[in-house]
């Protein structure tokens, strides 16, 4: 395990119940056209990858697959098992996956790769358990983000906000483009045939209050440099997020934040 990775467990350990209410809805989004492209039908076997609260995983069984979901966070496991008893949910973190070699006919990974350590080794284990023939589907956010998630970012850097020392960042040779060709070459050249990337994009309604409740529970990296600075650094965080969010509030009240994201996909 990387000090990437080490982080990203930190970040996340217990923070299953306040993704649900914030963020959730916004990753379900690609959720549809995810499955579409893995091919995910009746009496498929599917594994999920990164399940989170289990959003694709009962997606898949809504469609009459045999499901098995995994995730590195015990309490995302514990909120998933508590949506449907009719998946098997299990505690497993990339790039080791407790499977045969070709278990699956299909494998999901909605929005994971942005948090492991050794990207290319993660896309290589997802090909190892799909069977010859097999798809793999998944999703990242594409830098630069759009602008509606790059909303608190902007209030981040706005405050001025110093990363801290103990949130590492991905290793130099690990990383790759965030891009269609970026991502469209790491599943080429981790073996996938046919591989192709497109972005999708659409407009996720939300509150300002809902919005900020991520980040002030310090949910996914960002919440966590939020909650990792001064207590007059994080109000002026909070005060910039407001008032940039009136560029994206309507006449409701409510917040249309523009998001894309890269969804990517290929066969074994």
């Amino acid at each position: 395990m990387t000090g990437f990775d080490q982080s990203e467990r930190l970040i996340w350990a217990g923070r299953a119940a306040a993704y649900a209410r914030s963020y959730a809805s916004l990753c379900a989004h690609p959720v549809p056209r995810l499955l579409d492209v893995a091919q995910v039908r009746p009496d498929v076997r599917v594994l999920d990858v990164g399940t989170g609260p289990g959003t694709v995983a009962l997606a898949a069984a809504t469609r009459g697959a045999a499901v098995t979901a995994v995730d590195a966070e015990p309490s995302m496991v514990e909120l998933a098992c508590g949506a449907s008893g009719a998946i098997d949910f299990q505690i497993a973190t990339l790039p080791e996956l407790p499977f045969s070699d070709g278990e699956f006919d299909s494998v999901t990974c909605n929005f994971v790769l942005n948090h492991v350590g050794r990207p290319r080794r993660a896309v290589a284990e997802l090909l190892r358990v799909v069977r010859p023939d097999g798809w793999i589907a998944l999703t990242i956010w594409p830098v630069p983000p759009a602008a509606g998630q790059d909303l608190l970012g902007r209030a981040i850097r706005a405050a001025g906000a110093v990363r801290p020392a103990h949130l590492p960042t991905l290793a130099p040779e690990e990383d790759f483009p965030r891009d269609e060709e970026g991502l469209t070459d790491l599943l080429r050249a981790a073996g996938l045939r046919e591989a192709r990337c497109e972005t999708l994009r659409w407009d996720h309604r939300t509150t300002v209050e809902e919005w900020w409740s991520g980040p002030a529970a310090g949910v996914a990296f960002a919440g966590h440099l939020v909650q990792s600075q001064s207590s007059g650094t994080r109000s002026a965080i909070e005060r910039n997020f407001r008032s940039f969010s009136e560029e994206f509030t309507d006449a409701d009240g409510m917040l249309t934040l523009p998001h894309a994201a890269l969804l990517a996909w290929g066969r074994r």
